[in-house]
């Protein structure tokens, strides 16, 4: 299914209490049964599914139906130049998890999953908690990634950390969370539950992989202390299969390097390191003509690159994954499907013109299934305040002794390559933890 992109017109707005749309049910489910040959007739499941929307407003995916919609997600997500990997998605069926501790503990489990330091590897997952159902409250991670780094403002209005999450680290302090005050302090997880409201978590350090970050050439660059976290995983954008809703389904890939150098660590309502690095490398920087800001962006994207290469954290550079993604697009058009693409957003932010995606146009289609970031959970990310939303529907909250939490889930034994947990049945669904 699909209907104009982002920038022609809006996607439709997702109305909580309204019934699963049948015809993109069925559409998705006759789509299944044709790539997947082995299952034979979808007639039977077409029944099933009519019988459950009839009866309850929504239906429960198979777990082939899971994986593979999670996977054409992907594919289907216009903004993302890596989608050349898409069938390699490991999708966690975690639908029968739903106590916020539990949720907590699923999370950190990703993080070990999609990347540690001793198997010096990153891979793609995603990992799929309770769908919405019509009318009904439902569990929500409140932080836009499982990994950010805290922001404190001073009373000077100076920043130490990262000024996106200014206000979220003060709404998590007010809850009792203590940072340390330092420019790299990971942010907790904020989870929230129909039944017991609002809880915040400590991650351990074992799920979170940092890298230090140096230069091959500029010997100084490391006494600048920076660091930056390996694994982006995204916790606050909605997963829509075939009509069904995921509100909790966080996904991770890998990070090219403009993702830091350019942006996190570049921007300057971020870290703004740009005249801390050209200061640094004696660069002239009384006149913008004198192009200190791109010779300072360059080396501090270098810096990203051969740091993670040096850690065995996998990274992309900007003109590898351009090219890559464009092979991408060859194979999908072969096969006969569109590749729909925001231009804004698949152009990366440094040497544009130097790529080869920059030279042409894409269609910007809203094809289904997707991941969309839905307002009132980028407000929630940013303040950290449910009182700012329309319909918080969240019931008292409830004080936790969160610094000292830790994940009782251990670390994956350290293996040349983690063993493939396969989706949970749809007949395991009931079951509670």
């Amino acid at each position: 299914m699909h209907v104009p992109g982002y920038r022609n017109a809006p996607a439709p707005a997702w109305h909580r209490d309204a019934a699963v749309d049948l015809a993109e049910a069925e559409e998705f489910v006759r789509r299944v049964h044709a790539e997947h040959p082995d299952l034979g007739s979808p007639d039977a499941r077409l029944a099933a599914v009519r019988a459950q929307v009839a009866a309850t407003g929504t239906y429960c995916h198979t777990s082939v139906e899971l994986a593979f919609g999670a996977k054409l997600a992907w594919r289907n997500a216009s903004r993302c130049i890596g989608r050349l990997y898409w069938r390699s998605l490991v999708v966690r069926d975690r639908r029968y998890v739903t106590r916020a501790e539990s949720i907590f503990d699923e999370l950190v489990q990703h993080l070990h999953t999609a990347g540690s330091p001793a198997r010096r590897a990153i891979r793609p997952v995603l990992t799929v908690f309770a769908p919405a159902r019509p009318g009904v409250p439902f569990a929500r991670v409140w932080n836009e990634q499982l990994i950010r780094y805290a922001g404190y403002r001073a009373e000077d209005g100076s920043v130490v950390g990262d000024p996106r999450y200014v206000q979220f680290t003060e709404a998590v302090t007010e809850r009792g969370w203590r940072g340390k005050h330092s420019p790299f302090d990971v942010l907790p997880i904020v989870v929230q539950t129909p039944d017991e409201g609002v809880r915040v978590f400590e991650l351990p350090e074992s799920a979170v992989w940092e890298v230090p970050l140096a230069h091959p050439d500029l010997p100084w660059f490391a006494e600048l202390e920076l660091t930056w976290h390996a694994v982006p995983a995204i916790s606050n954008m909605r997963l829509s299969i075939g009509g069904v809703e995921y509100p909790l389904a966080p996904f991770n890939g890998w990070y090219m390097g403009t993702e830091i150098g350019a942006r996190n660590l570049a921007d300057a309502d971020r870290y703004d390191l740009l005249p801390v690095v050209a200061r640094r490398m004696g660069l002239d920087t009384s006149s913008d003509r004198t192009l200190w800001k791109d010779r300072a962006l360059v080396e501090l994207n270098r810096a990203v690159l051969w740091s993670f290469d040096r850690a065995g954290a996998r990274i992309s550079d900007h003109h590898t994954e351009s090219h890559r993604f464009l092979e991408h697009v060859r194979k999908e058009e072969r096969a006969g499907r569109p590749t729909p693409a925001d231009w804004t957003w698949i152009v990366p932010p440094m040497s544009s013109a130097a790529t080869p995606v920059f030279h042409r146009y894409y269609t910007e289609l809203d094809l289904r299934p997707n991941f969309y970031p839905d307002e009132e959970a980028a407000l929630l990310a940013r303040t950290g305040r449910p009182e700012l939303l329309r319909d918080p529907g969240i019931p008292p909250t409830l004080r936790l002794p969160t610094q000292s939490r830790r994940s009782n889930v251990p670390a994956p034994v350290p293996s040349p390559r983690l063993p493939l947990r396969p989706a949970c049945p749809v007949e395991n669904f009931h079951r509670r933890r």
